[in-house]
């Protein structure tokens, strides 16, 4: 079970949750776990899965159990990545490991660059991140596509455009902007408008996200142990490419990591992975394999 704690941080209440004893009883790194937009509930299979290693979990400031009041609504690797390093100094227990999923991929990539101290080895796993692609142009207008059908429509026909730019193979061509917008009834999604605007995910909130730079001069000399994981069944598709685009750019290849996009998930949230096999596959590579 989780010891769940709240750390007050300027404009914000981040929660977080720790599995295992602090400071950690074997000595080693506590593994940091985090995703954007994905909360700490995403990562309790995975934690399950090290229970010989203190694992912290936390939740991005205005997400699941993180309150703030900033008086703003956009979630941006910066501020993200300040918030984690407010959490590893409060944790008191030296440079951590880090798994960073998706947005937080990128988060991490961030607190890397600016806190280079933080982390021995981050592994972060298929950062979404525009302009590493070579269309990354196309790619910020399949992005804007999905996020217009969100406004004009709602959540089901934003989700609906999240999932087909998600699942397309290969550049965003014009034959993937020629195609009739997709029906989200087609995805088991409501068709009805709710009138809510605030998805994190289909917003234009998490905007910074896609549109980050890499410092790869920063992240070149920073001591930490930078790994960019791709899962084998994301085949080429949008995060599969960013993952390897971003590999690319830090002059190495990425690593590759059993499943998809979600392959750390048992099921809990209707995406069933492989969290055995990619739990075993993180110690790895946490290990210098």
């Amino acid at each position: 079970m989780a010891e769940t704690m709240v750390l007050p941080v300027d404009g914000a209440e981040i929660a977080y949750d720790v599995y295992g004893p602090l400071p950690p009883a074997d000595g080693r790194p506590v593994l940091l776990m985090f995703g954007q937009p994905m909360d700490a509930s995403g990562f309790r299979a995975l934690a399950a899965r090290f229970p010989d290693r203190t694992v912290v979990a936390y939740d991005p400031r205005g997400l699941g159990r993180s309150t703030r009041s900033d008086g703003r609504t956009d979630n941006t690797p910066q501020t993200q990545a300040e918030d984690l390093h407010a959490l590893i100094t409060a944790l008191g227990t030296g440079p951590v490991d880090a798994f960073g999923s998706s947005g937080g991929g990128v988060t991490g990539l961030q607190l890397v660059t600016a806190h280079p101290e933080d982390v021995v080895t981050l592994v972060a796993h298929e950062p979404p991140i525009n302009g590493v692609l070579p269309d990354a142009a196309a790619a910020d207008r399949a992005s804007k596509q999905f996020r217009e059908a969100y406004q004009a429509k709602g959540w089901g026909h934003g989700m609906a455009g999240f999932m087909a730019l998600g699942s397309w193979q290969g550049e965003f061509t014009d034959e993937y902007f020629a195609q009739p917008a997709p029906d989200p009834a087609m995805f088991g999604m409501p068709t009805e408008d709710d009138g809510s605007r605030d998805d994190p995910l289909l917003s234009n909130s998490s905007l910074a996200v896609i549109d980050y730079e890499l410092d790869v001069d920063a992240l070149a000399a920073a001591p930490t142990r930078v790994v960019i994981a791709v899962g084998e069944e994301t085949g080429d598709t949008y995060t599969a490419r960013t993952g390897h685009g971003t590999a690319k750019a830090l002059g190495q290849e990425a690593t590759i990591f059993p499943s998809h996009h979600g392959g750390f998930l048992d099921g809990e949230f209707g995406w069933p992975g492989k969290p055995d096999e990619f739990a075993a596959k993180l110690r790895e590579v946490l290990d210098g394999g």
